[in-house]
């Protein structure tokens, strides 16, 4: 289902699932030859040495991804001055051998928490919601359960995954071609969480729990009186010029701009087509898409205090530790995490995971914003009990990030 922030420990005990993954349970070997043709192009004009240099650097990074096994590798760097650059490598259908549509539709996964959270600041801004409240004032008497007390859980806690709060998504989306086109409401999956006993006392530790996001979507919609959807789109979509970044409506399965075919696989050597979705299982906590130039553009704003005050911006970026094997020197803010670059500097994103896609981006010490699409998850190209072999599989698409922020 949607994306998971920490490692946790299999139930066999060897390996862990891995920082922003997605609890579904098959994978599938890609037919390791299926490369094809890419594409990249620049936003604004720049000299053509600068513009060789960059356009042979990024293509590179993501045909090494496709080389991996990944059916197609979307990118794009967007520079502090504005120039951006896009890139396109591999399949966009392994049917057709179409290539991948440059800056297209992707599925954005756990990147919809940097939305979530950005709102709840705002209205943080505007004096309607208090970080430090327990979230029973806004929803009273919703979130209880097994140790669990809406009264003892703050606003902060659920930004910033510290609350306890039960994962709810590994048994929505265990089976995902199952959950491909199948509504579920939110306060449905609220209650399949709320059976669970809590994981750990309010504020004891970080853990990462899309849990938290689902309870942030309804105090979003309680505190508003309006739909969530409507609130990304007026607050952030529609102000940054974002057409092709929306949260779907109920029941829409269909990517609406040009994209790359996601896929996904029920068995090792099964690659099937799951595009077409009903991301209701993600909801607030995954279910929005983008580009990835406009999903730069997003994190730049972000970044760049446009959309908050000095001070909600401030509180966003104070973080809790929250390393594992893939970011081990990753922190946890409001949610937007950190982590330190291989060159040196603080990098800002999130990314996440979805049947389809996976998605790495940040923003650099230097301003530059970089987005990396992947149409695929590591669990369809490599199996899923080879822990070495995913936690590589996830390693190449976040050294490549790193690579090309460093190099912008």
């Amino acid at each position: 289902m949607m994306m998971n922030t920490t490692p946790r420990e299999s139930s066999s005990g060897k390996g862990r699932r891995l920082r922003t993954t997605i609890a579904v349970s098959a994978a599938a070997v890609l037919v390791a030859s299926m490369v094809a043709a890419g594409a990249l192009v620049r936003a604004t004009a720049v000299p053509a040495e600068a513009v060789d240099a960059a356009s042979a650097a990024l293509e590179t990074r993501m045909q090494s991804l496709v080389d991996a096994g990944y059916p197609a590798a979307l990118a794009s760097i967007t520079q502090p001055d504005g120039e951006t650059y896009d890139a396109a490598v591999g399949m966009a259908d392994l049917a057709t051998g179409t290539p991948p549509p440059v800056d297209g539709e992707v599925r954005i996964a756990s990147n919809t928490k940097m939305f979530v959270a950005t709102i709840v600041l705002q209205l943080v801004d505007e004096g309607r919601i208090d970080l430090d409240a327990p979230i029973d004032t806004y929803l009273p008497g919703l979130i209880a359960g097994d140790g669990i007390d809406g009264a003892r859980i703050t606003v902060r806690q659920l930004l910033q995954h510290t609350s306890g709060l039960p994962e709810y998504a590994d048994q929505i989306a265990a089976d995902a071609f199952a959950a491909q086109k199948r509504y579920i409401s939110p306060r449905d999956m609220l209650e399949i969480a709320l059976t669970r006993p809590a994981v750990f006392e309010p504020g004891a530790r970080w853990e990462y729990s899309n849990t938290n996001y689902l309870v942030l979507g309804l105090l979003i919609e309680a505190v508003t009186d309006r739909a969530l959807a409507q609130q990304i789109d007026e607050r952030i979509a529609a102000p940054l010029g974002l057409e092709h970044t929306y949260f779907p409506s109920p029941g829409e399965w269909m990517l609406r701009g040009e994209h790359p075919v996601g896929y996904h696989a029920q068995t090792p050597g099964d690659l099937r087509d799951i595009s077409e979705m009903d991301t209701s299982f993600a909801w607030a906590a995954g279910a929005m898409v983008s580009t990835p130039r406009e999903l730069n553009t997003f994190m730049s704003a972000l970044v760049g205090g446009e959309l908050l005050s000095d001070t909600a911006l401030a509180l966003m970026q104070t973080t809790v530790p929250a390393g594992d094997e893939l970011w081990p020197d990753g922190a946890y803010g409001l949610g937007l995490q950190s982590w330190h670059l291989s060159c040196g500097g603080l990098a800002w994103g999130h990314g996440g995971d979805i049947p389809g896609t996976q998605t790495r981006n940040a923003v650099g010490p230097d301003g530059a914003a970089v987005t990396i699409a992947v149409t695929a998850l590591p669990w369809a190209v490599v199996s899923p009990d080879d822990h070495e072999a995913l936690l590589e599989q996830y390693r190449i698409v976040v050294d490549a990030l790193d690579a090309t922020l460093c190099a912008s």
